[in-house]
This record gives C-alpha cells, sequence and structure tokens, in this order.
C-alpha cells in the first residue's frame, strides 16, 4: 500500500509542539529551582510547571476535533530528514489507536503536577521538571512512525522515571529502580536488534514500510520474539511482571499514576503497531502462548492481589490482571476466524482492548491518586493501619467507593465496557476463554472491595483515622474530574469507539491476511 494511501500530510506541527513544548517546559522549571530555593521561586516554578502541561492538553485536543475517523490513514503527519545516511527521518503522525493515548498523557499530567502541590517539599522543581520531560518522550513514543525515532523515545523515558523513583520514592527506592531499569532495558536491547534487522530487510526505519514487508515463518517468528521480550515487560505480562509491584510501592503518587497509567499501555502499544501488524503469521502461530499468558494474568494474579496486606501493591497487581484482559483482545483474533469466518468479533476484541487500555489508565491512576491522599495524611499503605475512614472523611469516602466498583468493571463505568466487549468476543472464540476471563470480575470485586470494607467502612479503627481530615479543594479537584471522565466514558463510550474504529478494522484485516 503506498504511503500516499496512508498518510494525511498536515504539516501544522502540532505533533512537534506536543513533545518539545513539556520538555522545554521542563527544562525551564529545572532552571527555575535552581535561581533560588525561596518559596517565591518554587512557586514559579510551579505554576510555570502547571501553565506548561495545561497548555499542552490544550494543543492537544485538535487532535480529537480534527480527527477523521473515516479513515485509518496516518494524520497530523511530519515528516523531515534526520540522519540521512541511514535513512532515518523525523517521522510522526497519528491513527485512531495511538491518538487517544497521547490525549490519555496530556489529560492526567497536569492533574499529577496539581497533586504535588504542598506535598513534595524536597526538591519541587526537578520533581515537576521530570515530569513534563516525561511528558514530551512519552507522546513521542505514541506519535513516532520512523523505528529508531521510536526507540530513542522509548529508551529516553526511562530516564526521568528513573530518577522520579530514585530520588522520590521510598525506603526501597534504589531496589525498585535498578530493577525496573533493568527489566525494561534489557528487554528492550532484543526489540533494538529486530528494528534493525527489518531496516535491513527494508531499506529505511519507516514503521509503515516495515508493515508491508514480506517475511518467512522464520523471520516472523524471531522477530516476534524480540518484540515480546521488550512488551512484555512494559505490559507487564507473567512471568516478567515482578518489577511492576516494587516499582509502584516506591514511587512517589505521581510515578504511580504515570505508570499505571500511561507506561504500561506502551506494552500493548507495542503489540498493536509492531507485532502483530509486521509478524502475522507467527502472531497466529503462538496466539495460544499469548492467550494462555493473558488468562494466568487475568486469574493467577487476580488471586494474588487477594493475598496483599499494603494497598499500593494490591492495585498494581490489580494493574497487571486487567492488562492480561487488554492482550487477550489483541491475540484472540484468530481463534474468532477459525470458528465464525468473519472479522467482527475480532474488531470487538480489538475495540474491547484498546477502551481498556483508555479505561484502566483513568481509573488505576484516581486508585492510586487516592491511596497517595491517604497516605500524605497517615504515612502508611498497610490496610490494616486503617478502618472507618468514612467517618471522617465522607467526601473522600464516596469517590474512592466509586473508584473501587469501576475498577471491579460496574455496568456505567468505563471499566464494564472494554472488559464486557473483551468477553464478548472470547465468547466468539471459545466458551473457556470467556470463563476465565469472567473471572477477573469476579476476582476484581473480591479483592478491591475487600479493601475498600477494611479500609473505608466500620468503626474508627484508631486515633489516627479520628484525627484525619476530609479533602481540601486540590484533592477534590482531581478526583472529581477522574470521576467524571470514568463516568461518562462508561455511560457514552462512542466518542472513543468511533475515533477506533477505522483504524482496528484495519489492522485487523491487514493481519488476517498471510504474508507467506
Amino acid at each position: 500500500m503506498a504511503h500516499s494511501r496512508r498518510e494525511q500530510l498536515n504539516m501544522s506541527g502540532i505533533l512537534s509542539t506536543l513533545i518539545w513544548l513539556p520538555v522545554l517546559g521542563g527544562l525551564l522549571v529545572l532552571a527555575a529551582g535552581r535561581w533560588s530555593t525561596d518559596n517565591r521561586r518554587e512557586g514559579l516554578a510551579y505554576w510555570l510547571a502547571i501553565s506548561t502541561a495545561v497548555a499542552t492538553f490544550v494543543i492537544s485536543l485538535p487532535l480529537f476535533t480534527q480527527f477523521d475517523t473515516s479513515t485509518a490513514s496516518m494524520q497530523f503527519v511530519e515528516r523531515a530528514p534526520w540522519i540521512q545516511v541511514f535513512k532515518v527521518e523525523y517521522f510522526l503522525g497519528v491513527d485512531g489507536l495511538s491518538m487517544p493515548l497521547i490525549l490519555l498523557t496530556t489529560f492526567l499530567t497536569p492533574l499529577v503536577l496539581l497533586a504535588a502541590k504542598n506535598v513534595i517539599k524536597d526538591r519541587p522543581a526537578q520533581y515537576l521538571a521530570a515530569f513534563l520531560i516525561l511528558e514530551g518522550l512519552m507522546i513521542g513514543v505514541f506519535s513516532a512512525l520512523d523505528a529508531l525515532l521510536f526507540y530513542v523515545f522509548w529508551e529516553a523515558m526511562l530516564i526521568p522515571m528513573f530518577v522520579i523513583i530514585g530520588v522520590w520514592g521510598g525506603e526501597r527506592r534504589i531496589y525498585a529502580t535498578l530493577k525496573f531499569f533493568l527489566y525494561t532495558f534489557l528487554g528492550s536491547v532484543f526489540m533494538l536488534v529486530a528494528l534493525i534487522y527489518l531496516y535491513l530487510q527494508a531499506g529505511s526505519y519507516s514503521i509503515l514500510d516495515f508493515h508491508d514487508l514480506p517475511l518467512s515463518q522464520v523471520e516472523q517468528t524471531w522477530i516476534f520474539l524480540a518484540f515480546l521480550a521488550a512488551f512484555a515487560v512494559k505490559v507487564p505480562m507473567w512471568p516478567v511482571h515482578t518489577w511492576l509491584p516494587d516499582a509502584h510501592v516506591e514511587a512517589p503518587t505521581g510515578g504511580s499514576v504515570i505508570l499505571a497509567a500511561v507506561l504500561l499501555k506502551m506494552g500493548g502499544y507495542g503489540f498493536i503497531r509492531f507485532s502483530l501488524p509486521i509478524t502475522p503469521d507467527a502472531s497466529r502461530s503462538l496466539d495460544l502462548l499469548m492467550i494462555g499468558l493473558s488468562l494466568v494474568a487475568v486469574v493467577y494474579i487476580g488471586f494474588v492481589a487477594l493475598a496483599q496486606k499494603d494497598m499500593k501493591k494490591l492495585i498494581a497487581y490489580s494493574s497487571i490482571a486487567h492488562m492480561g484482559f487488554v492482550i487477550l483482545g489483541f491475540f484472540i483474533v484468530w481463534k474468532i476466524l477459525a470458528r465464525t469466518g468473519v472479522t467482527d468479533g475480532a474488531v470487538m476484541g480489538m475495540t474491547g482492548a484498546m477502551v481498556q487500555m483508555i479505561s484502566h489508565g483513568l481509573i488505576s491512576g484516581a486508585l492510586f491518586f487516592s491511596i497517595g491522599v491517604m497516605y500524605d495524611r497517615m504515612h502508611s499503605r498497610q490496610i490494616a493501619d486503617y478502618g472507618g475512614v468514612i467517618n471522617t472523611m465522607p467526601k473522600f469516602a464516596a469517590l474512592i467507593v466509586f473508584f473501587a466498583l469501576a475498577n471491579a468493571g460496574l455496568p456505567g463505568t468505563s471499566g464494564f465496557v472494554g472488559e464486557f466487549l473483551v468477553i464478548l468476543a472470547a465468547f466468539r472464540a471459545d466458551f473457556w476463554y470467556a470463563f476465565f476471563a469472567a473471572t477477573t470480575l469476579v476476582l476484581g470485586a473480591g479483592y478491591t472491595l475487600w479493601m475498600i470494607k477494611r479500609v473505608i467502612f466500620g468503626a474508627v479503627a484508631n486515633e489516627k483515622v479520628a484525627q484525619l481530615t476530609d479533602l481540601n479543594g486540590r484533592e477534590f479537584f482531581v478526583l472529581a474530574v477522574l470521576a467524571v471522565f470514568i463516568l461518562g466514558l462508561g455511560l457514552w463510550p462512542a466518542p472513543l469507539v468511533d475515533v477506533l474504529s477505522a483504524s482496528v478494522e484495519h489492522l485487523v484485516n491487514h493481519i488476517t491476511q498471510s504474508k507467506l
């Protein structure tokens, strides 16, 4: 397929602005923080950071308002030579699969920075700067259409997250940071080898060229496994998931929010941008492996979450289970086609997986924000240290109960939509796939509501809980905004589904055509 049919050239520069504005803003905030340590200058750094993040979000809105939902072509494309000797380009563009993830990133970053006000007391300017730089790099990952440019953004974003956990994390932050970095970096090395091989075959680093590259079964299998090493760690899939609970427990609240809400989605995005379209035959031959690993994550990790005593670790394991749903929706395509012979069920499963990614970003972010609110007051994440919080924090209790019900997949919330679509698609493939997938509704309700029962309800457990104060205006605003979007997406998912529709159908049609 010619590039002219897959790209709609738009030289507005909006994607470059979204990448480099927060990076530049982060550097300015860093400079402002170094001028002086007095409160006035720290206030300048804070409002500069908030202004940059809000401006980035506002600038990102035309990606949605001007998006053409009728085509799977890349939109808002920017293309310029970069390293000409190796045919590397500065090549950006978005479709229905990447644009919602960019909006999720620009939406959550201002909330993370707002929540840090008066909470991060040690080097606050550096903290804010790290998140702004991380935001730009994450947007770069979702918008890069040159494979080498993608890899640069993919690896570069590890640096600010490494700093965020390593400097502002808990007591075991160094251990958690090194584990996070080594897992993700080593997995990415295999991806780099695969990208270089694809470049040698295609003669360019264009990801769109890789999609059309004819590859043998053996080539596809090795490339698929190389990509799997990188993307499975990032999701994370069982059994390479062990870095995530440690990273979440030690990370500051903002780090946990972005880690769960955006960074984990990069693994899922990698599968639909690289693994499935580049190696469709290997993806089909290894689909049972991927489905099996996904169901292990859904069922086994759900039981692991039930045993947790630390609230952050419980939600971290919940994230692994919910992301297992995403991978199931991506790789159940061929089982549905083999049984029904039509693509409708496959499109449904993949659409559900994408909705689940966006929904989980909102819900997990809200839950980590909520745990951060309690930790700021009690300096404890242990479930046993709480009890009866509803008596002293009624507004907070109402919101966290809502987020917990959304996490359990309550109809009317965003948590229900994606899971429902994936389970429906799984029924079209095999009853047992759907049965095991549906256990997440029971297990999710079990571990989430069990935590809520012991933390929120009942009599006041101790003197510390009795002295808790309810949400301040800033905290209420952050949690209320998330609640509105979780409810809105649950009641009216059509705008998101419309954005996804053409790109998902195109991807399903592409991967069902063998390259052999």
